[in-house]
């Protein structure tokens, strides 16, 4: 999606190129920053043995998002390149889809229906929480809500998803997609070492980015950011959390509509099964069929490696496109009470997040793994 400024009522919304070609610039551009950063991760560990350095270690992750942000917020991004760059949620959700042949029905249903209960808790108490916050500093009900559903569901793609069902101005979604935005730059950047501080297991760190970060391309990079098997984690829960996205907007559009705010949807379980179906990510059914192929044992060992590959390539076309969107000039033009919300909104999510892992992991015992 692009946007213009964010205090633009009048949002524009780019339709995609006509032409094929005109992908291929920014798509290029991905492969390279990707392909960059794997080899500045090698090069930084030879430099670091060559010196006898003790220091961190900086996972290709990382270094693809941090030269995508420097080229957007210095040199700026050319328009010949949006459109392609504007290609790495396809990439995201092919990842996803792919990385299911790394998992058996059984862990996706076990963890899902961890993740579930932890999702509704996590979901009431920060949903109710940003509401009143942003009502307390002036903010209108929908931007409220926006923020709300972003915050606690799917970051840009539920806020995308509650636009026309609430009648949300143009404005306040701009506004939302930037706190949004925001956060999920800090939440990339903060949880990883607070992760290692906590000494939290890859099981317990993947649960807690896929439960605490807003938009599915951070919560991908977070978790592949602490290691390989809390990344995975964080995908299928963050998938959990995708799948409710179509009830969470129901709930939403129907509030708006009895106030007579928003257009009402059509009466019957029919009816609102579609406005359901019509919300819900269709990447999510993807990962579940590759996964129950694989556990049917359908795939050969040389057919599961070459998907693995897959998804770590796409994955890395993400995460240089993740910093290649993050404009830092225009979150900066949201102006405080969106972001005071939206801080408010992902310490809260944090904070409850952690504690439920803590508790289902230590005390329960529940999930997979760790």
């Amino acid at each position: 999606m692009s946007t213009a400024t964010v205090d633009d009522d009048d949002l524009v919304e780019v339709a995609p190129p006509r032409n094929p070609l005109a992908y291929v610039p920014g798509i290029l551009l991905l492969i390279a920053i990707g392909v960059l950063g794997k080899y500045a991760q090698i090069w930084w560990k030879d430099l670091a043995k060559h010196q006898h350095w003790t220091v961190p270690d900086i996972e290709y992750v990382l270094w693809a998002i941090l030269i995508g942000l420097l080229i957007t917020n210095t040199v700026g991004l050319h328009r010949i390149f949006r459109p392609g760059v504007g290609t790495y949620e396809f990439w995201l959700k092919i990842g996803i889809v792919a990385l299911g042949s790394r998992f058996v029905l059984g862990d996706v249903a076990k963890l899902g229906a961890t993740s579930f209960v932890q999702i509704i808790l996590d979901m009431t108490i920060a949903g109710a929480i940003i509401l009143t916050v942003a009502r307390r500093l002036g903010l209108s009900g929908k931007l409220g809500s926006l923020l709300a559903v972003g915050t606690s569901i799917c970051g840009v793609s539920a806020i995308i998803a509650s636009k026309g069902a609430i009648r949300a101005r143009n404005s306040e979604v701009s506004y939302a997609i930037a706190a949004i935005l925001a956060l999920g730059a800090v939440a990339l950047f903060a949880l990883p070492p607070l992760g290692h501080l906590m000494n939290l297991t890859d099981h317990e760190f993947g649960m807690w980015a896929g439960l605490a970060v807003d938009n599915t391309a951070e919560t991908t990079a977070t978790g592949y950011l602490y290691s390989e098997e809390a990344g995975k984690v964080a995908v299928l829960v963050k998938a959990t959390r995708n799948a409710l996205i179509g009830f969470v907007v129901l709930g939403f559009a129907a509030y708006w509509a009895s106030r007579g705010e928003a257009d009402s949807i059509a009466p019957g379980v029919r009816a609102k099964a579609l406005f359901v179906w019509s919300k819900f990510p269709k990447f999510v059914l993807g990962f579940i069929a590759v996964s129950a192929i694989a556990t049917a044992g359908w795939l050969t060992k040389g057919q599961s490696t070459n998907l693995a590959n897959v998804s770590k390539w796409a994955f890395l076309l993400t995460f240089a496109g993740v910093g290649l969107n993050t404009n830092i000039r225009e979150i900066a033009r949201t102006g405080w009470r969106p972001l005071v919300v939206a801080v408010v909104g992902l310490l809260v999510v944090a904070v409850v997040s952690l504690g439920l892992v803590l508790f289902t992991s230590r005390v329960l015992h529940w999930g997979i793994g760790g």
